[in-house]
């Protein structure tokens, strides 16, 4: 009982955390801001908000016998694609939701918020099992949309020709030094496990641990940075067919691609837009918004290639356990104390600064999620989880590949080396990025 007691007292602290950031993230916004949505892939920030509720009063508060909703509609208006669970508004036509308002849109938190936390005051080990999980996933779900506030705002004030700053202030200014000569940290062949194991929380989608053939290879020890990339385009990156796969050339003539999205040519110069507002390029910066097909085309004209996913979690893994060993600091050692988090309040990469210790990789957590050659597909033995909490990973394993790594609109205690991050082949709103890999 005091284990089930601490457990339930650690679920409130946490669920108070998660859901004040999301409203600290909110806090320089305008009403108008809250509604804005300017491509399908994105959603109204109101949204975001009524949704991370809404699955917090589905999936544990309606759980309940005699629960009453706040509202008969909401469950219609801010579904996803929880197909099980009920009918849903278009994707789409989110943008079109004036009403509820912004106003009502936090009364609705408001109410969830203190039902939730009457739920956790009575929690104890006769309900700490499948209650308690769902919190759990609800708290992850949310962080995840913590990042998808960030991306979709910057995608929606990016198209504004005002190129208004959401963030100002000190905290866009540049920490770091010189990104430094790319290196090349060698691993050996071997047969590695990979994916998640342990009781802390994971995806069903990191599961289950498996073991794999790894062939001998050289991972970057760091992303490519803005300035490696502007060479790539000056040598004609966007106009040579040869570079590109046939559907990433097929995107490129279609969509008139020549920058990473959000670059503007200024006079003899280069400008990208940030959530601070647009200010020159950072030749020493990761690249960030690229595309798979644009980290394909960069690797290949570098004479390189992007790793695979089991290549990537491998060297996180070394890494880590090897910074865990030497240092034996932080939730993830010194590779994140050199990473760049949502919690830092920059919202965008920086530049990698010297390594931690000689050989070591640079930014393997945080700044920009990495592109790896891997489709998105189940691990030997996955099962999803049951009930509607199994469509949240399962039915998208097609046509994606995956991303690893965390980035500057991460919060930090919610990547882990084994999060498989999973997007379409020309995705480039997520603050995506390079780190290359060789064969040895």
């Amino acid at each position: 009982m005091e284990q089930a007691e601490r457990g339930a007292s650690g679920l409130r602290a946490r669920y108070d955390a998660v859901r004040a950031f999301t409203e600290a993230l909110c806090a320089p916004l305008c009403p108008e801001d809250y509604v804005v949505q300017s491509m399908a892939d994105a959603s109204p920030v109101k949204w975001h908000l009524a949704h991370t509720t809404w699955f917090f009063e589905t999936f544990v508060l309606g759980q309940r016998a005699g629960y009453a909703p706040f509202h008969p509609q909401f469950g219609y208006l801010f579904n996803s694609y929880y197909v099980s669970v009920g009918e849903r508004h278009s994707r789409p036509r989110r943008g079109v939701l004036s009403r509820p308002t912004v106003e009502e849109t936090y009364r609705y938190r408001r109410c969830v918020d203190e039902r939730m936390r009457g739920l956790l005051g009575e929690l104890d080990a006769g309900l700490a099992g499948d209650l308690a999980f769902a919190i759990e996933v609800g708290l992850h779900h949310e962080q995840q949309h913590q990042e998808l506030i960030l991306t979709d705002l910057k995608h929606a004030m990016a198209q504004n020709p005002l190129r208004p700053a959401i963030y100002p202030g000190a905290r866009a200014g540049r920490s770091g030094g010189a990104a430094g000569e790319l290196r090349y940290v060698e691993h050996g062949e071997g047969v590695r496990w990979i994916g998640h194991e342990g009781a802390a929380f994971a995806f069903d989608n990191e599961s289950p641990r498996h073991r794999v053939f790894v062939g001998p290879f050289a991972l970057a020890d760091r992303p490519v940075t803005c300035g490696e990339y502007l060479a790539f385009m000056r040598d004609g990156g966007y106009s040579r067919p040869e570079l590109w796969l046939s559907s990433g050339w097929d995107a490129v003539v279609a969509n008139g691609w020549e920058a990473p999205l959000y670059w503007e040519r200024q006079g003899g110069g280069v400008q990208l837009f940030t959530l601070h507002g647009p200010r020159e390029v950072d030749v020493e910066e990761p690249v960030c918004h690229v595309s798979y097909y644009e980290a394909d085309a960069y690797a290949r004209w570098a004479g390189a290639r992007l790793p695979t996913e089991a290549e990537w979690e491998t060297a996180a893994r070394e890494a880590l356990a090897g910074e865990h060993g030497a240092a034996g600091g932080g939730a993830h050692g010194e590779a994140t104390r050199h990473g760049n988090f949502a919690d830092r309040g920059r919202y965008h990469p920086e530049p990698p600064g010297p390594p931690p210790r000689q050989g070591a990789p640079r930014q393997l957590l945080g700044d920009v999620w990495e592109w790896t050659s891997s489709a998105y597909a189940p691990y030997p033995g996955y099962r999803p989880w049951p009930g509607a909490l199994g469509e949240y990973n399962g039915k998208f394993m097609s046509n994606q590949l995956v991303l690893r790594g965390g980035s500057c609109a991460t919060p930090e205690t919610h990547v882990r080396a084994t999060y498989r991050n999973f997007f379409p082949p020309d995705a480039r709103w997520q603050m995506s990025g390079i780190r290359l890999a060789r064969d040895l």
